[in-house]
């Protein structure tokens, strides 16, 4: 085959008539892949741990045996409440080594883990007002109850809402999570301002749903200032019972316990029909 000679004096090879006939095939080229500097490769995932202990461990972290956890914590605190016996605050008083706001301070948190524990509410509200009067009482209580629901809330929420979550299967049980998940704030302050409902019981039914921590705190101390401070009124004038401060905050307690029942009795076939 002869070079055929370029126009800057060098020479190149001719093509071949098969070549140039256009009957010969070159081959592809193949390209590499070449990995981005941006990104990586991932890594390798981890293996899976095995062994007597990893068992063991997924088994305690499980579901079910958190809330046994749940169940087992509550069972406790409800054994030592009944040991104390806290109602002796009422008739007995406040320990007189404890005086002014380190006593109101013991009492809000015992106020709130008992609360917890299942006692309810309007008897430490009528203690606190009995053993601090109104003001001091109102603040006490109200913040023995905003400790009490978050400690209630965040023990649900960790323990058992993830064991309890796949049994809401009745249809009234879908219609009250949904209630609480989608308007956390306005059901709650309802709950609140309406008693009916124990207060440990809407606890840890909110903790369960899918409402925001945010908007059940609020909720609860707004929603409870009303109800505490008639309890608070009344426990401080407990020693009169025909004065008008008196008479005043029973009023205010029982008008939202009527209010909250005929609220509930007009919404029962709404929440059937869901």
């Amino acid at each position: 085959m002869l070079d055929a000679t370029t126009r800057s004096g060098g020479t190149a090879a001719a093509p071949s008539p098969a070549a140039a006939a256009g009957l010969v095939i070159t081959p592809p080229v193949k390209l590499t892949k070449t990995a981005h500097p941006a990104h990586p490769p991932a890594p390798p995932a981890a293996p899976v741990p095995r062994g007597p202990l990893a068992r063991c461990a997924r088994l305690l972290l499980s579901p079910w045996a958190r809330f046994g956890l749940l169940l087992l914590l509550l069972a406790a605190a409800a054994g030592t409440v009944l040991m104390f016996e806290p109602q002796r605050l009422v008739a007995d008083g406040w320990p007189p080594q404890f005086g002014g706001g380190l006593a109101a301070l013991a009492f809000g948190v015992a106020y709130g883990l008992c609360t917890v524990a299942f006692v309810p509410r309007p008897v430490l509200n009528l203690a606190a007002g009995a053993l601090f009067g109104s003001t001091l009482g109102l603040a006490t209580a109200l913040g023995g109850t905003v400790l009490g629901a978050g400690l209630a809330f965040g023990l649900g929420r960790l323990l058992g809402q993830d064991a309890l979550r796949p049994l809401l299967r009745a249809r009234w049980l879908q219609a009250a999570d949904g209630q609480l998940s989608r308007h956390g704030f306005r059901s709650m302050m309802v709950l609140r301002l309406f008693p009916g409902v124990p207060f440990w019981a809407a606890n840890y039914c909110a903790s369960v749903s899918r409402m925001r921590a945010s908007s059940f705190l609020l909720a609860t101390a707004l929603g409870s200032i009303p109800n505490t401070a008639a309890y608070a009124v009344a426990g401080a004038r407990a020693a009169s019972p025909t004065s008008p401060a008196f008479l005043i905050a029973v009023a205010v307690i029982a008008l939202p316990a009527i209010g909250g029942a005929v609220f509930a009795w007009r919404k029962r076939h709404h929440l059937r029909a869901r």
